[in-house]
């Protein structure tokens, strides 16, 4: 069994961060999203890893990823030169997958469930497909499946007008080699792509063994600013340990499960759970509210943010309104905000410089 992780596209939903760097590599709780995945993959016993990468985001993915020894895996990167669609990403890894099954795994993506139980089902029952489904209130918006009440998937449409049923298709897929062959008698959509559901589609058409799963639990796909503070919170909320020894002063106060790293300094600062700062940052004179991430080396002096995801190298200074629901990207700089009395809200890209006068 092998898997393959698709982490090219543009994230163009994500801008302006993605202009500079790879969607997938922006922090929850200050581990990149790509990584979720890997650490899923892996704990589910499989360690012969391809990875989808884009020419402009590629080299950065390799550089921080590595060759998969971090996480007990091997790990092959695969260059899509043209964002031409998922059943694409999976013609061009053909090489690398060869007669092996495998899971397709969106990079940007993070669900709750271990992903052992859906493997073995789909081994067990010799499945060509299996796909993971959730309801969600908007369908429209991604594929979407009927299926009978055995499971048996019936029919995929890829952003339908009319949804068939409230049940989207999620990000995770199982596949026998047999999706090779769907693929190569499938034709580009009317968006120019290769679509994995018109080559499951195939696969129902030959009345192959496709079904599917329902996935309990949280289900984020992270494309959009909203979706990556609401998984920041989630991740928080069910992992963060707070850290036995805290290096704080005095005047400080440290409240519910707060995680710090080696070399932070927090100073006449109080700091509200659950929160995680990484390592060598400066925080003084500031409130630190719950579900805040802070990447190592940030800065912040005289501001107050909550419910916000800080990337490394930041430096926020003489902010005196609170920060909410913000992204700020790496080596961002905002300074000298006079008093004013509403909340600020931003989405900030790597490099930027704001001052609010």
């Amino acid at each position: 069994m092998k898997a393959l992780i698709l982490s090219g596209g543009k994230g163009t939903r994500l801008r302006p961060l993605t202009y500079t760097g790879a969607k997938q590599l922006v922090p929850v709780a200050n581990k990149p999203i790509l990584w979720y995945g890997i650490e899923g993959i892996v704990a589910a016993g499989i360690t012969d890893i391809g990875i989808i990468i884009s020419p402009e985001t590629g080299e950065e993915v390799k550089a921080k990823t590595g060759d998969g020894s971090r996480f007990g895996a091997k790990i092959t990167y695969i260059l899509q030169s043209e964002p031409a669609g998922l059943a694409h990403a999976v013609k061009i890894a053909r090489p690398f997958l060869g007669d092996s099954p495998f899971i397709m795994y969106l990079g940007d993506n993070l669900i709750q469930s271990q992903l052992d139980p859906f493997l073995e089902n789909f081994n067990k029952q010799k499945l060509d497909a299996l796909i993971l489904l959730r309801p969600v209130p908007n369908p429209s918006a991604f594929g979407v499946a009927k299926v009978d009440e055995n499971g048996r998937v019936l029919q995929l449409v890829e952003k339908p007008i009319v949804p068939p049923s409230n049940l989207a298709l999620v990000g995770i897929y199982f596949f026998a080699p047999t999706i090779h062959e769907a693929i190569d008698q499938i034709q580009p959509s009317p968006r120019g792509e290769l679509e994995i559901t018109d080559a499951i589609q195939q696969l129902i058409n030959q009345e192959k063994h496709v079904e599917a799963c329902n996935l309990d639990g949280w289900w984020l796909d992270t494309g959009k600013k909203d979706d990556l503070l609401s998984a920041n919170q989630i991740i928080l909320d069910s992992c963060i340990v707070a850290s036995t020894e805290l290096k704080v002063d005095a005047k400080s106060q440290i409240i519910g499960r707060v995680q710090v790293g080696e070399g932070s300094e927090i100073i006449n600062s109080t700091v509200r759970g659950p929160v995680v700062i990484g390592e060598n940052c400066r925080i003084e004179n500031c409130f630190i509210g719950p579900y805040s991430s802070i990447a190592d080396r940030v800065t912040m002096v005289d501001a107050d943010i909550e419910h916000s995801v800080i990337l490394q190298g930041a430096k926020i200074v003489g902010i005196h309104q609170r920060i909410v629901d913000s992204v700020i990207g790496q080596r961002a700089q905002l300074t000298n905000a006079p008093p004013r009395p509403k909340a600020l809200r931003f989405m900030i890209g790597d490099d930027s410089q704001i001052e609010l006068v």
